[in-house]
């Protein structure tokens, strides 16, 4: 039923496989691919790095990818039902995505606010952060862009004007966390100026994300290929490229090469948020979903791959510009979006057409990532209370009062200490700690407790196709092993949150941190540990029930079969009685 006000509307199913693919793609491939990947490569031994790289996307990264997207299709749930329906015991593994959904859609954003601010400046006669003669700048401001500009490098205390325009205008930094400061109104006026664009993306469930994907997902590979073309023909590109990629086998024996290597694919590929599971479950039940997950993986690794060479042909002009090496410019994260590669633009000609061109992809690049990861956390709380969202209107006003809630929460992170709130969120709220922790119950629960087997008679019923053997091996083996190595290797060797490997945060907001982290992590046993207690039964009786799924799931033709033998059985049975008698 649909339309009438009181009427339950239905849930839908995406307009196309098109849809789908750009929906997933959206949400998968974002500011990670350009700016963490090659970074990450660069610095854990270039072209020897895919090796702990391809490890992780066979081992993690590929079979989890297929088996939240396949749950989700199963199913029809989100994130949260779907555990309710498939293993119950483990419901707190929907809760604890949603929770980091919530998270990131909280800081997110702000980077595309700041992407925003950036692009309006792009359009400025000169660009702000190529000269020293602005207001904000101080005496140790040095120009990188210029003709003939000062060795910075033996200047004490110096700092480049993309850097002082960084911190000093768009940031304007305070000294720490505890100096709050005062909210800087320009980048508030880009956040609300976002947080409409996104509100209007997601207003209307899947029919208004499935159309705009068609943009944000496809144009970002248009500037991709701008930037690249334009990086491989400055000079000192080949330099920046053998950097990127150069071989350095002795750093694969290094414990923290892998890690990061394992955190890069659960952050590219999206996988512990339920994001998948959301995505898939608007599928039809037929769809060929283990050949979109293989396809739509290597589409993500593929961006990543040569989104390095965009990125490190241009540091490579950039450090043959300054003779200075690669590693003084190179940089991950915020430093690479908005210090060096915005240093690099300036020194080339005409700047402001490379600076829009970068800048838009960045903010589409994270705008489509940002949106559906709403839809996401929309549609997991709406199959969670059908009765009560899914009238008409209500899903608008709750969608409403979600951004109003989020923008309230991060206004913090647009004052002068707000930058430390951020990395606060991203290095805590939203970590590797907490996917890897999930990623390891999330395998052990559906390999062992609902059955690696019978997801894959699932997978063949809906595909027509029968998996590959390895994806069983890794669910019941290989992933968690692989993911519970990588939190307990994390844990060992984890570093303290520094800002720019100067500022060390007080004690009490380390503490802060670690509940963030937490929070999600221990909504995993926390629930089900409840669910054990509250139950009624003994012990073995709740835990059989816990571990039962849902009754009026789909059944697939071989159960069908086997019911049907069983029904004839029996009345072959009750037929020889019959006439025994």
């Amino acid at each position: 039923m649909s339309g009438s006000d009181g009427q339950i509307q239905e849930r839908g199913y995406w307009g196309s496989k098109a849809e789908f693919i750009l929906s997933v793609a959206g949400i998968v491939i974002g500011l990670g691919n350009v700016w963490r990947f090659p970074y990450l490569c660069y610095k854990n031994g270039g072209g020897a790095f895919l090796i702990p790289y391809l490890v992780f996307v066979v081992t993690c990264g590929v079979p989890l990818f297929l088996l939240e997207t396949a749950m989700g299709q199963y199913t029809r749930e989100g994130g949260i039902t779907c555990w309710h329906r498939l293993c119950p015991v483990a419901e707190g593994i929907g809760y604890a995505g949603q929770l980091l959904v919530l998270y990131s859609c909280i800081y997110y954003i702000i980077i595309l606010a700041w992407a925003l601010f950036y692009l309006f400046f792009s359009f400025s006669s000169q660009l702000p952060w190529a000269s020293c003669n602005n207001t904000w700048n101080t005496d140790d401001c040095v120009n990188l862009a210029a003709k003939n500009p000062v060795n910075w490098t033996t200047k004490m205390n110096s700092t480049s004007a993309t850097t002082e325009f960084w911190e000093r205008r768009v940031l304007s930094i305070s000294g720490g966390i505890e100096q709050v400061g005062k909210i800087n109104w320009e980048i508030l006026l880009c956040l609300i100026a976002m947080w409409i664009i996104c509100y209007f993306c997601a207003w209307k469930g899947v029919k208004s994300t499935g159309k705009v994907v068609y943009f944000t997902a496809t144009f970002p590979y248009v500037m991709l290929l701008v930037l690249l073309i334009r990086g491989l023909t400055l000079p000192g590109a080949v330099q920046g490229i053998m950097f990127y990629l150069y071989p350095e086998p002795s750093r694969l024996s290094d414990p923290q090469v892998w890690m990061e290597a394992g955190s890069q694919i659960f952050f590219s590929y999206g996988l512990c948020t339920a994001c998948l599971t959301v995505l898939g479950s608007y599928n039809k039940y037929n769809n060929n979903c283990y050949r979109d997950c293989l396809w739509l993986c290597l589409l993500n690794s593929g961006t990543s791959f040569v989104a390095g060479f965009a990125v490190f042909s241009v540091l490579g002009f950039m450090a043959h510009q300054q003779g200075v090496p690669i590693e003084m410019v190179a940089e991950s994260g915020p430093g690479l979006a908005f210090i060096a590669y915005p240093q690099a633009v300036a020194m080339m000609p005409f700047p402001q057409l490379w600076a829009v061109c970068f800048f838009i992809m960045i903010i589409l690049l994270g705008l489509d990532t940002q949106f559906v990861a709403m839809e996401v956390f929309m549609t997991s709380v709406t199959d969670q209370f059908p009765m009560v969202l899914r009238k008409a209107g209500r899903r608008e006003i709750f969608l409403l009062l979600f951004c109003l809630g989020c923008f309230f929460s991060q206004l913090i992170m647009v004052t002068e200490g707000g930058m430390y709130v951020f990395q606060m969120f991203d290095y805590y709220g939203y970590s590797g700690a907490s996917l890897l922790f999930i990623a390891v119950f999330e395998s052990l629960a559906m390999g062992w407790i609902f059955g690696a087997e019978k997801m894959f008679d699932i997978i063949e019923d809906m595909t027509k196709t029968r998996p590959n053997y390895i994806f069983m091996l890794c669910w019941k083996y290989l992933t968690p092993l692989v993911s519970m190595v990588s939190l307990v290797c994390s844990l060992v060797q984890y570093k303290p949150l520094t800002y720019n490997r100067w500022y060390v945060y007080p004690d009490w907001a380390y503490v802060l941190g670690w509940l963030l982290a937490l929070s999600s992590i221990l909504l995993v046993p926390g629930w089900a540990l409840g669910r054990l207690i509250t139950e009624k039964g003994s012990l073995n009786q709740r835990w059989h029930q816990l571990c039962t799924p849902d009754t009026t799931l789909p059944l697939t033709c071989k159960q069908l079969a086997e019911i049907q033998q069983t029904t004839c059985a029996a009345e072959m049975e009750d037929l020889v009685k019959t006439e025994q008698n």
